[in-house]
């Protein structure tokens, strides 16, 4: 009982990630593909001060899934990160590099170092979603089984590829969504347009993909496939395909409101059908959730701890995207900066 809450936690921890940290991602992506330096200017105008507030808070679902995993699920720790290590570290050289490139770039006075620290952080933005897309279709296939050793066989296969081009396609979507969001809350109705239509384009791949993974897996992962087309997965499959095209409809209206909700559903309800489709493993069909679960006093612990945290960091989290959405984190200005000295020395 306590092993499936933790499976639960897990689960809805890497839905977290995949919504707040794919947005961040899908904003490198945007400025990668902006254009040159003219061309891309505003769009990039946008994105430094869309992720600036937040970038940082979002990969802490990324540790909390780390913890879950190594803590509650020791083996599937092990055979993850045993088997797949490489697409795993460059993953992780891709968040470091990603993170340096973005604090860096606005700083540097110097034109080539603006570029060359912009060119990391976006091409970092595509790789490592990808990567960890691969890592992830490397579990829902099957193929890190435990005893799997480190080879291109555990996480290359047509799954892992698949679903490599799913996180890059849907970090690209629902950064644009959010981007959109805020270019109307910045009064840029350019930019609203222009991620609007960016948006429209993405789900559409989005959509194609998501077919062709129902192909891909019914060969190369064929559990998964009969969990995904029956039962629970199959109603999150359709929730999703509900929240797509509501999404869509959303984005061709003038106002675009609730785009951002819809677009979130869209990506949470994917990956909770996916972890459904799973059920009972955590690698299919190797390894079930009893099976890797750690011992019963460390998992009611883990239930304790998570329950604190969520008390704890979760309404902190919550506000602090509140507060971002609705423009109350803005960098001060130097007009700003001057009305405060003008204040305090009266």
């Amino acid at each position: 009982m306590t092993a499936g809450l933790i499976a639960v936690v897990l689960l809805l921890a890497v839905a977290a990630y995949a919504c707040a940290g794919g947005a961040d991602y899908g904003a490198g992506f945007w400025d990668l593909t902006a254009g040159g330096a003219e061309r891309g200017k505003r769009p990039r105008w946008l994105i430094d001060h869309a992720m600036a507030p937040v970038w940082e808070v979002n990969n802490v679902w990324l540790i909390f899934v780390f913890v879950i995993m190594w803590t509650g699920f020791p083996v599937l720790f092990q055979t993850v990160f045993t088997a797949m290590w490489l697409p795993l570290a460059l993953a992780a050289v891709g968040l470091v590099l990603r993170g340096a490139g973005f604090a860096l770039r606005k700083p540097t006075r110097r034109l080539a170092g603006r570029r060359l620290y912009g060119a990391v952080f976006a091409i970092s933005s595509l790789l490592t979603p990808f990567f960890l897309g691969a890592a992830v279709g490397g579990v829902a296939s099957g193929r890190a089984a435990p005893g799997t050793p480190a080879s291109a066989d555990a996480w290359a296969g047509p799954t892992s590829l698949v679903f490599g081009l799913l996180a890059v396609t849907t970090t690209a979507f629902l950064g644009a969504v959010f981007l959109a969001a805020d270019a109307r809350r910045f009064d840029a109705p350019d930019l609203d347009g222009y991620f609007r239509g960016r948006a429209l384009g993405a789900l559409a791949v989005l959509a194609v993909l998501s077919v062709l993974t129902l192909f891909v897996t019914h060969s190369d992962a064929p559990h998964l496939w009969h969990g995904l087309t029956h039962g629970v997965g199959l109603v999150f499959v359709v929730l999703a395909a509900v929240a797509t095209v509501a999404t869509g409809w959303l984005l061709l209206r003038t106002s675009g409101a609730w785009s951002r909700v819809t677009a979130v559903g869209v990506v949470a309800a994917a990956i909770i059908a996916w972890g459904m489709a799973q059920r009972p493993y955590l690698i299919p069909t190797s390894l079930t959730v009893a099976e890797g679960a750690g011992a019963p006093t460390t998992l009611r612990w883990l239930a304790v701890v998570t329950l604190v945290a969520v008390l704890l960091v979760g309404p902190a989290v919550a506000f602090l995207y509140w507060l971002d959405t609705h423009g109350e984190l803005e960098a001060l200005t130097d007009a700003d900066l001057r009305r405060g000295g003008t204040g305090d020395d009266g």
